[in-house]
Protein backbone atom coordinates (compact mmCIF):
# COMPACT_ATOMS: atom_id res chain seq x y z
CA UNK A 1 0.00 0.00 0.00
CA UNK A 2 2.57 2.37 0.76
CA UNK A 3 4.18 1.40 -2.45
CA UNK A 4 1.81 2.39 -4.35
CA UNK A 5 1.08 5.73 -2.43
CA UNK A 6 5.12 6.59 -3.12
CA UNK A 7 4.11 5.99 -6.52
CA UNK A 8 1.21 7.52 -7.20
CA UNK A 9 3.26 10.78 -6.10
CA UNK A 10 5.85 10.19 -8.23
CA UNK A 11 4.14 10.10 -11.16
CA UNK A 12 1.90 13.21 -10.42
CA UNK A 13 5.27 15.07 -9.58
CA UNK A 14 6.64 13.76 -12.84
CA UNK A 15 3.65 14.59 -14.62
CA UNK A 16 3.58 18.39 -12.81
CA UNK A 17 7.21 18.86 -14.20
CA UNK A 18 6.73 17.35 -17.66
CA UNK A 19 3.26 20.09 -18.19
CA UNK A 20 5.66 22.68 -16.83
CA UNK A 21 8.49 22.32 -19.12
CA UNK A 22 6.12 22.20 -21.89
CA UNK A 23 4.15 25.02 -21.46
CA UNK A 24 7.49 26.79 -21.43
CA UNK A 25 8.31 25.43 -24.42
CA UNK A 26 5.29 27.20 -25.49
CA UNK A 27 6.18 30.63 -24.22
CA UNK A 28 8.83 30.95 -26.58
CA UNK A 29 7.53 32.73 -29.91
CA UNK A 30 10.22 30.53 -31.93
CA UNK A 31 10.80 27.47 -32.67
CA UNK A 32 14.27 25.18 -33.04
CA UNK A 33 14.45 25.80 -36.59
CA UNK A 34 14.66 29.89 -36.22
CA UNK A 35 17.54 29.50 -34.35
CA UNK A 36 20.88 30.42 -36.37
CA UNK A 37 24.57 29.07 -35.50
CA UNK A 38 26.73 31.74 -34.88
CA UNK A 39 29.07 29.93 -37.24
CA UNK A 40 26.55 29.95 -40.21
CA UNK A 41 26.29 33.76 -39.58
CA UNK A 42 29.53 34.23 -39.41
CA UNK A 43 30.45 32.61 -42.51
CA UNK A 44 27.52 34.79 -44.22
CA UNK A 45 29.01 38.37 -42.87
CA UNK A 46 30.83 40.13 -45.98
CA UNK A 47 29.32 38.07 -49.05
CA UNK A 48 28.69 40.53 -51.03
CA UNK A 49 24.92 39.00 -51.72
CA UNK A 50 21.85 41.25 -52.35
CA UNK A 51 20.20 38.16 -50.26
CA UNK A 52 22.00 38.44 -47.17
CA UNK A 53 20.21 38.19 -43.82
CA UNK A 54 19.11 41.81 -42.33
CA UNK A 55 20.90 41.00 -38.88
CA UNK A 56 19.81 43.44 -35.98
CA UNK A 57 20.71 44.12 -32.59
CA UNK A 58 17.65 44.11 -29.96
CA UNK A 59 20.13 44.48 -27.06
CA UNK A 60 22.62 47.18 -25.70
CA UNK A 61 24.98 47.49 -28.51
CA UNK A 62 25.64 46.47 -32.41
CA UNK A 63 28.91 44.67 -32.03
CA UNK A 64 28.21 41.99 -34.94
CA UNK A 65 29.33 43.46 -37.89
CA UNK A 66 26.95 44.82 -40.50
CA UNK A 67 24.43 44.85 -37.63
CA UNK A 68 21.56 47.70 -37.43
CA UNK A 69 21.50 48.85 -33.36
CA UNK A 70 17.37 49.37 -32.58
CA UNK A 71 18.24 49.10 -28.69
CA UNK A 72 16.79 46.92 -26.14
CA UNK A 73 13.35 45.39 -27.60
CA UNK A 74 12.15 45.61 -23.68
CA UNK A 75 11.25 49.28 -24.26
CA UNK A 76 8.58 50.57 -25.89
CA UNK A 77 10.10 53.11 -28.34
CA UNK A 78 12.76 50.83 -29.31
CA UNK A 79 9.92 48.51 -30.70
CA UNK A 80 8.51 51.23 -32.62
CA UNK A 81 12.44 51.76 -34.26
CA UNK A 82 12.15 47.92 -35.16
CA UNK A 83 8.77 47.90 -36.36
CA UNK A 84 9.41 51.14 -38.74
CA UNK A 85 12.97 49.65 -40.14
CA UNK A 86 10.85 45.95 -40.77
CA UNK A 87 8.51 48.04 -42.63
CA UNK A 88 10.60 48.78 -45.27
CA UNK A 89 11.57 44.97 -45.66
CA UNK A 90 10.14 42.53 -48.22
CA UNK A 91 8.61 39.84 -46.01
CA UNK A 92 10.58 37.41 -47.47
CA UNK A 93 13.70 38.84 -46.33
CA UNK A 94 15.82 36.59 -43.60
CA UNK A 95 16.17 38.25 -40.54
CA UNK A 96 18.46 37.52 -37.69
CA UNK A 97 17.71 39.37 -34.71
CA UNK A 98 19.99 38.79 -31.36
CA UNK A 99 20.86 41.18 -27.92
CA UNK A 100 23.88 38.51 -26.08
CA UNK A 101 22.91 40.33 -23.11
CA UNK A 102 22.54 37.37 -20.76
CA UNK A 103 21.29 33.64 -21.35
CA UNK A 104 18.53 33.30 -23.77
CA UNK A 105 15.99 32.70 -20.11
CA UNK A 106 16.60 35.73 -18.45
CA UNK A 107 16.69 37.99 -21.24
CA UNK A 108 14.51 41.15 -21.65
CA UNK A 109 14.96 41.53 -25.39
CA UNK A 110 14.29 38.54 -27.62
CA UNK A 111 10.93 37.98 -27.01
CA UNK A 112 9.01 40.84 -28.11
CA UNK A 113 11.16 41.52 -30.80
CA UNK A 114 11.27 38.20 -31.99
CA UNK A 115 7.42 37.97 -31.77
CA UNK A 116 7.17 41.59 -33.69
CA UNK A 117 8.95 39.49 -36.47
CA UNK A 118 5.92 37.09 -36.74
CA UNK A 119 3.42 39.49 -35.78
CA UNK A 120 4.33 41.48 -39.08
CA UNK A 121 4.58 37.90 -41.16
CA UNK A 122 8.26 37.72 -41.66
CA UNK A 123 8.70 34.21 -43.17
CA UNK A 124 12.27 33.57 -42.57
CA UNK A 125 12.92 34.94 -39.25
CA UNK A 126 15.92 33.90 -37.07
CA UNK A 127 17.38 34.51 -33.57
CA UNK A 128 21.07 34.18 -33.64
CA UNK A 129 21.67 31.02 -30.68
CA UNK A 130 23.40 32.86 -28.32
CA UNK A 131 22.52 30.92 -25.02
CA UNK A 132 25.01 32.73 -23.01
CA UNK A 133 25.82 35.94 -24.01
CA UNK A 134 27.17 37.86 -27.04
CA UNK A 135 31.12 37.66 -25.34
CA UNK A 136 30.71 33.78 -24.89
CA UNK A 137 28.90 32.85 -28.18
CA UNK A 138 30.34 34.88 -30.44
CA UNK A 139 33.47 37.51 -29.65
CA UNK A 140 35.59 35.03 -27.72
CA UNK A 141 35.01 32.89 -31.02
CA UNK A 142 36.64 35.52 -33.21
CA UNK A 143 33.69 36.20 -35.50
CA UNK A 144 33.27 39.67 -37.11
CA UNK A 145 32.61 42.61 -35.14
CA UNK A 146 32.15 45.91 -36.13
CA UNK A 147 35.05 48.21 -35.74
CA UNK A 148 34.52 51.47 -33.79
Amino acid sequence: MKINALLSVILIVTAAFSLQASAQDKTQPWNANQLLAPEVLAKNIGISDTAAPLIICIGPSALIKGSVEIGPAQEHDNLVKLRQLLSKQPKDREMVIYCGCCPFDKCPNIRPAFAVLKEMEFTDPKLLNLPHNLKVDWIDKGFPINEN
